[in-house]
């Protein structure tokens, strides 16, 4: 289903009821999902009648100056994101008391009980082709967004050559996203970096694993968040 729209109080109502149970579009951490819904919002949300909506948009702002950064598909639109079918309704009370049986249903608006041969050809024809449209579409590979947390030995490892020797790490299905170093303590500081993997293609463990044999810099791995495109 998606996000139809930003504009429409039904649209914004459908945005508002979303946010209302989650922190981020998607996930558990801003990303390009909350960038793309930000940016076809021409303004914050009225408080009044959209609360969830408004508190997620003002939460988003906060991160406006790292956009680019974010990790995520930035090629997606934002109607790529929302609810994936019928359960979340803008209007339940509008919905019929008893859910018509599937196989009762006429794709094709037809409303006679008696059907001449060359009206049921050209509906089982669509039929045949809808069918095979649908059989053709190729599932979009699952991704995930990983944050990485890079530990070294002590604080006089050159953090500079470690985040090289991680992001010459070249894999099919993988792809380094933004980074930065963060104090731990004494002196010593840690590569936070995020990316793209390829679920299918890229084993996590075998990363952590090529990451950690850089025995001159790195002392260990440990993934710090992570969360399903």
């Amino acid at each position: 289903m998606g996000f139809t729209d930003f504009v429409s109080e039904s649209g914004l109502t459908l945005l508002d009821r979303w946010v209302q149970t989650r922190s981020y579009i998607v996930g558990y951490a801003p990303s390009q999902a909350d960038v793309k819904v930000f940016q076809q919002l021409k303004e914050a949300p009225a408080v009044e009648k959209y609360p969830h909506a408004y508190r997620w948009h003002k939460h988003i702002a906060t991160f406006e100056s790292e956009f680019e950064t974010l990790p995520g598909d930035p090629s997606k639109a934002a109607t790529a994101y929302g609810p994936e079918s019928s359960d979340l309704t803008v209007n339940p009370a509008a919905a019929p008391e008893k859910a018509e049986d599937e196989d009762d249903v006429d794709l094709f608006g037809s409303d006679d009980e008696e059907e001449d041969a060359e009206a049921v050809r050209i509906r089982e024809e669509r039929l045949a082709e809808y069918a095979k449209k649908k059989a053709g579409k190729a599932k979009p590979a699952a991704k995930s967004v990983v944050s990485l947390d890079v530990k070294p030995w002590d604080d006089e490892t050159n953090m500079e050559e470690l985040e090289a020797n991680v992001r010459a790490i070249e894999k099919d299905g993988l792809v380094w996203g933004a980074s930065k170093l963060v104090p731990v303590g004494f002196g010593i500081k840690k590569l936070f970096i995020n990316l793209v993997v390829e679920d299918e293609k890229v084993s996590l463990d075998e990363l952590q694993a090529q990451i950690e044999e850089d025995e001159d810099h790195v002392q260990s791995t440990d993934i710090a968040a992570m969360q399903k495109l």
